[in-house]
């Protein structure tokens, strides 16, 4: 069994989906679990649910990942109150889907600001307190369209196969300080976004999964606790794909 004990864990976008079921996971595994969110009220609520149902130490703070403002305030926070991050895992992320054609500067802009440039600004306020610890756990959250695009998506594909080559890149320049940088790349999950789709929609998607069933976001979590782990110690600049056979 995994044992996380003794671990601060911050899950960026952990309000739900993805990010939620990651911070119920690493807590499950003894983590101190950080849970952010652009509402810290909400944040408040799902560590308290978290922690209510774990046991483990939680802290919510309010993180807007596209303000470098609310990231620097935030990461203060989070050493003042809970010490040095030991495991990030960097899962907040938006979309703005629209036909390449037709696409604005602005959805360009915001996307990549927030999905990718974001993650650079977290990362590198965090990888201080690993660089003294000597040991640390990264893990990037892409997507399978960073390698298959997906129509509608040119800015969103870009953000995150940009976290892919962040990911290697990082794995290599940190590994003598043993943190180990790695991705996940899900698949089809069922999310808000998924569920909220037409029915011809998701047919769509699913006739092109092998497993018949889009993803839970526990497949994902379930990732991630292997990666944070000291069972995934010699594993670093990778991508997981985690989608049912897609790719």
């Amino acid at each position: 069994m995994i044992n996380l004990s003794g671990k601060i864990a911050l899950v960026t976008g952990s309000t739900r989906g993805i990010g939620k079921a990651t911070a119920q996971r690493l807590a499950e595994a003894g983590a101190s679990v950080v849970v952010t969110g652009r509402s810290e009220d909400r944040a408040g609520e799902v560590a308290k649910e978290i922690a209510q149902s774990t046991g483990a130490k939680t802290f919510a703070v309010g993180l807007d990942i596209g303000s470098r403002e609310s990231i620097e305030g935030a990461i203060k926070r989070i050493n003042e109150e809970m010490g040095n991050v030991d495991i990030l895992v960097n899962n907040a992320g938006v979309n703005r889907d629209t036909l390449f054609v037709r696409m604005k500067y602005e959805d360009w802009d915001e996307i990549i600001r927030v999905n990718l440039t974001g993650t650079f600004l977290v990362t590198q306020l965090v990888v201080k307190g690993m660089l003294k610890k000597r040991w640390g756990r990264i893990i990037n959250m892409s997507s399978v369209v960073a390698f298959i695009g997906n129509v509608g998506q040119a800015n969103y594909s870009s953000a995150k196969a940009g976290l892919v080559g962040f990911t290697k890149t990082l794995a290599k320049e940190l590994a003598p300080r043993n943190i180990t940088v790695n991705a996940i790349a899900p698949g089809f999950i069922e999310t808000d976004m998924t569920e909220n789709l037409p029915e011809e929609i998701k047919q769509g998607f699913l006739s092109q999964i092998p497993m018949n069933r889009f993803g839970k976001a526990e497949d994902v979590a379930n990732v991630v606790l292997f990666l944070a782990s000291e069972l995934s110690g010699y594993i670093t600049g990778e991508v997981i794909h985690v989608n049912g056979g897609l790719f």
